[in-house]
């Protein structure tokens, strides 16, 4: 799942109409922007395969993708929100956001998602093995988020409007990338290409700069 962490992202905003797009962003894509540098530090590890769906197998990743951890990962980020923002419902909102990215990525990934460090037990419906099924979930999520993103913001300015629509269309772009992209050449370039997570981030913030909540 990508494209849909980003429509929850967008869908928090109406819930939480004093917390940036930037950290529903971070808090929404929290799992996959902390698993590269897992990768990095040799603390995680993933394989390149060709013929497997999506060209990865997961091989050990329950500090950053185990549902226990996304639980731990969830309470502490809201629990940081609200000790710098004082929001309760934007603490919430925030948590929910980094706890929904496990939910989500259970119905597309293969059964290789643990239950938490150390099980042996892992979940997955296998959603990936259709890939006309995982784009419309995919879009459906993402899709259904922005529309609730535009209902509850609008453009202050120019900006407001063509840095929001060009994040929509990149995002878009390099999700169909992903699909038809040939699989990376090892681990460590796949970890760096996957950092390029983060760029949303400030991305996300500098749209919500330029919009304003709808009352």
């Amino acid at each position: 799942m990508l494209l849909g962490h980003y429509g929850i992202a967008f869908a928090a905003k109406r819930m939480a109409p004093r917390t940036s797009l930037g950290t529903t962003i971070f808090a929404a894509e929290f799992l996959d922007e902390l698993w590269p540098m897992l990768l990095l530090l040799g603390i995680e590890r993933v394989r390149i395969a060709p013929e497997a769906v999506g060209s990865l197998r997961f091989v050990y990743y329950p500090w950053s993708h185990s549902l226990a951890m996304a639980i731990v990962w969830s309470l502490l980020i809201g629990a940081a929100y609200f000790a710098l923002r004082r929001y309760g419902r934007g603490a919430w909102i925030i948590g929910g956001a980094v706890l929904s990215h496990w939910f989500l990525d259970v119905p597309v990934h293969l059964a290789d998602l643990p239950l938490w460090p150390g099980s042996h037990v892992f979940v997955g419906f296998g959603l990936w093995k259709s890939i006309p099924a995982t784009i419309a979930i995919e879009l459906a999520f993402y899709l259904g988020g922005l529309a609730i993103y535009l209902r509850t913001t609008r453009a202050r300015d120019r900006i407001g409007t063509w840095a929001l629509w060009t994040m929509v269309v990149v995002l878009a772009a390099f999700y169909a990338a992903s699909l038809v992209s040939p699989p990376p050449p090892n681990v460590p370039t796949l970890a760096v290409m996957t950092l390029g997570l983060w760029l949303f981030i400030p991305w996300g913030w500098w749209i919500d700069r330029h919009r304003e909540a709808i009352a």
